[in-house]
């Protein structure tokens, strides 16, 4: 099974499991309560369990880091502190270094539970008894990035020496066969070393959601009006205008009176009617369109947020460390 640095398994790792976060934690011994080390990162497998914590020895040898399996852990959230149980100088020295560009595999993996197995492996047991290394119903193991349960729990690791697995296993798998769970006591995180008190919060989450607000129609219709136009016309008229001429009265030359009936003088008489016709054309055009308003709501809520408290008794030692980055 392939491991991961928890960062490339979640990159958004800090944000998701903030609570849970471990990296950067002072390592101790358990046994000798010295300082070892501090926490550099972790490895999980491709399911997303814890398996690895990467130690940095720099307090006890200068620039080596080494695995850690969590089950050989203590974690302490309120001291920002990991107890790396039974933990001496001389098994630091003879576990297998660890480089921040290799990929564990399986060979590395049996080196470092090889250093472990001499301090954790007791007589072996017969077949049957492993069956008392399932986890325990009625405990609540430590989460995991998956947000699968671990596969051991505390009952697990508080199982006497009689129920530990046979030490011969080491020898007969492989990296197709091997099984954390198998090793419980390398594996497992209890309820016992490792406590995780959830602090809560609540935010604000805005969104908005698109309603309808109105409706607008545009449309036309016809309206009647009465119009009046005014047209200049021409009309002709005969006039007829009756004068003594200035020789009235004198005598005329023989022959030249000419008296007939039928003589007509004839003039045409015109004048001008209007002519009323409709033409359409374009008034004006109209143009509709949506134009969009921004708008900034403000909302106040009251929200509710979990703080810490530690009530200690006697003379314990707390040791707050620095604030996590």
């Amino acid at each position: 099974m392939a491991l991961l640095k928890l960062k490339d398994f979640e990159p958004n790792y800090k944000d998701t499991f903030a609570e849970e976060d471990i990296h950067g934690f002072d390592v101790y011994s358990d046994a000798s309560q010295d300082k070892i080390g501090a926490i550099s990162e972790v490895l999980v497998d491709d399911n997303g369990h814890f398996r690895y914590l990467i130690v940095d020895l720099g307090f006890w040898i200068f620039g080596k880091k080494v695995l850690l399996p969590v089950g050989r852990s203590r974690i302490d959230h309120d001291a920002r502190r990991v107890y790396a149980l039974g933990m001496s100088r001389q098994q630091a020295e003879n576990l297998p270094e660890f480089n921040d560009n290799q990929v564990p595999d399986f060979n590395h993996e049996e080196k470092v539970r090889g250093v472990y197995r001499p301090q954790v492996m007791p007589e072996p047991v017969a077949a049957a008894n492993t069956a008392s290394m399932m986890p325990d119903p009625g405990v609540t193991p430590m989460p995991t990035v998956s947000g699968v349960m671990p596969e051991a729990d505390a009952a697990v690791m508080a199982t006497a020496p009689s129920m530990m697995p046979e030490p011969s296993i080491a020898g007969t798998l492989d990296s197709n066969t091997y099984n954390y769970q198998a090793e419980p006591f390398l594996y497992g995180m209890n309820d016992q070393d490792h406590k995780t008190l959830r602090l809560y919060e609540e935010r604000l989450i805005a969104s908005k959601n698109r309603v309808k607000t109105g409706e607008v129609t545009v449309g036309k219709h016809v309206e009647t009006e009465s119009a009046r136009v005014a047209v200049p016309i021409e009309k002709e008229r005969v006039v007829i205008e009756r004068t003594t001429p200035v020789d009235g009265g004198a005598v005329v030359t023989p022959g030249v009176a000419d008296f007939a009936d039928g003589e007509v003088a004839r003039i045409e008489v015109y004048e001008e009617t209007p002519t009323i016709r409709k033409e359409a054309f374009v008034r004006e055009e109209v143009h509709v369109r949506k134009e969009v308003e921004h708008d900034t709501v403000e909302a106040q809520e009251t929200i509710r947020r979990e703080e810490l408290d530690i009530t200690t008794e006697g003379n314990p030692v707390i040791d707050r460390g620095v604030d996590k980055y």
